[in-house]
């Protein structure tokens, strides 16, 4: 296991053998890190903490440290982070809250830009693109996919769904549609399908166009949300991908970026 002669590690940490630690890493007593996961410089990792295979963690970034939470005391919560992710520098991830499941996690394969911030209780998926300067509220769920614009805001509580883009500085106070291109100049706004990002994963034509035209009926068409869905059903045809928005809308709590 190569560890810099100048880190701390805790002997109770489990380490991969193949694992590196740089200069000046801190590592707490209850943290894992999986095999080939490296830690360029000055990264501190403490609490309940798991990182796993083939992670790079750059320089001045934090994970697993105590909540922001007035009502966390203390309670053995967990930080849990996939495989592939690349974690920037000046990145601040904090361990879940009993409020929230007790759990922060992060999957698989996203690439999480410099100074970023995910709060407590946030569940980000896999293969998402974490822009410079975003910040996450806690108990946000980010599905996977999805991009989420430089200097962005999300308010807690908060879900984006799979396969959304939201543009660079927009303030996300509502749940975001899968497969959905939002920004927000002073308020949010949904521009309809994200197109390009679809069909550069290889959805199918007729499911995009489907996705057009369902978001132009709720945004633009001047019905009301019920009375939109009932169009959508009536007479865009039906695929995987529309099934999916329409169960997200149903099961929004918040409300949804129109």
């Amino acid at each position: 296991m190569p560890v810099h002669s100048s880190a701390i590690v805790d002997p109770g940490a489990r380490i991969a053998p193949d694992a590196e630690i740089g200069p000046f890493c801190i590592i707490g007593p209850d943290v894992q890190i999986g095999a080939r996961t490296r830690l360029m410089a000055n990264v501190v990792v403490d609490g309940d903490t798991i990182l796993g295979d083939d992670n790079t963690i750059y320089p001045y970034s934090t994970i697993g440290l105590a909540p922001q939470d007035k009502k966390y005391h203390g309670e053995n919560s967990q930080t849990r982070i996939g495989n592939r992710n690349s974690i920037r520098e000046f990145v601040t991830i904090h361990r879940g809250t009993e409020g929230g499941g007790m759990i922060t996690s992060v999957g698989d394969d996203n690439w999480i830009m410099s100074h970023v911030h995910l709060a407590h209780d946030v569940r980000v998926g896999n293969q998402t693109i974490l822009s410079h300067g975003t910040v996450v509220g806690g108990h946000v769920t980010i599905g996977d996919w999805a991009v989420l614009g430089g200097g962005s805001a999300i308010h807690q509580f908060c879900r984006i769904g799979k396969h959304s883009m939201i543009g660079g500085y927009s303030v996300i106070t509502q749940d975001v549609l899968p497969y959905s291109m939002t920004v927000s100049p002073r308020e949010n706004k949904i521009f309809g399908a994200n197109a390009v990002g679809l069909e550069r994963r290889g959805f199918a034509t007729d499911s995009i166009e489907a996705l057009q035209t369902s978001f132009r009926l709720l945004t633009r068409s001047g019905l009301n949300t019920s009375q939109a869905i009932e169009r959508i059903k009536a007479d865009v045809p039906a695929c995987a991908e529309l099934t999916e928005v329409l169960d997200f809308i149903a099961s929004s709590e918040r409300g949804f970026v129109k």
